[in-house]
């Protein structure tokens, strides 16, 4: 089994896992990056950024050559290009732990998020920020304002009034999205092959580090358990994923993202 991005807390996580259940590989483009040296010198890999246009035909190249069965994609820029070519790694006899690709293409842009699960669970209220501004956003303000693609809580900022707006991007590019003033949880999905949900576990999350949690406590939260379900039945998603949620002024949870490689490690 290879885990790409070994030098994240996922990648790390994974291999730590998987310690004496199956024979390791684990890739990164960080020669130091710390899951590296979880495997032998052997069956570390160097890999292109998951961005530029030669990485799924190197990471195919890899898995023929060290004859991997299963490849357990961990970086968010790694999802849409593995799951465009599924079929290629299929038929080298791969299994690729990837959603299809529309999923990960919801889950990836924010509003694509807000449109695929509009009336299947409750969404804050949400609108691109284009030229003719957002002075009469329905959300009211304070807002949030966010940028559509991302990871890390990089370009968030609370919108005090229809004045800030003047100073972010009128393209499109960003949120302005209901200030959920809540409590924030993440809640694990595992679903099996064919997408059904086999757990949804909570969890608070006490302590972040760039928005990835460092620390929390698992929940029994039904309410939460329930809307993660219905947010991977809805998008069609499988695997190993994360659902995070907010609760607005009334106490009830919203969906604020998906992240459709388990990324938010905790301890």
């Amino acid at each position: 089994m290879l885990v790409t991005g070994a030098g994240g807390p996922s990648g790390v996580g994974f291999l730590r896992a998987l310690a004496g259940a199956v024979e390791p590989y684990a890739a990164d483009i960080d020669p130091n990056g710390a899951g590296l040296y979880l495997v032998p010198r052997a069956r570390r890999m160097l890999l292109p950024p998951g961005a530029h246009p030669g990485f799924a035909d190197a990471l195919l190249r890899l898995c023929r050559r060290h004859a991997i069965d299963v490849l357990v994609p961990t970086v968010d820029a790694e999802l849409l290009p593995l799951a465009g070519r599924s079929a290629d790694f299929a038929a080298a006899g791969v299994r690729v732990l990837v959603p299809p690709a529309e999923a990960v293409a919801d889950c990836l842009d924010k509003w694509r998020l807000a449109r695929a699960c509009a009336g299947a669970v409750r969404l804050p209220e949400t609108r691109t920020l284009g030229p003719a501004g957002g002075a009469d956003f329905p959300g009211g303000f304070p807002a949030i304002a966010k940028p559509r693609t991302g990871s890390g809580s990089r370009g968030v900022r609370i919108v005090e009034g229809p004045a800030a707006l003047a100073r972010l991007p009128r393209d499109h590019s960003y949120l302005l999205q209901e200030l959920l003033p809540g409590t924030e949880y993440s809640v694990d999905v595992l679903t099996d092959g064919t997408g059904r949900v086999v757990a949804a576990v909570p969890r608070s999350r006490d302590k972040t580090d760039s928005g990835i949690v460092v620390a929390g406590r698992v929940l029994a939260a039904p309410a939460l358990s329930r809307l993660a379900e219905e947010t991977v039945r809805t998008l069609g998603l499988r695997g190993v994923l994360n659902v995070q949620v907010r609760e607005d002024r009334h106490g009830e949870p919203a969906l604020l993202e998906v992240n459709p490689a388990r990324r938010a490690a905790s301890r």
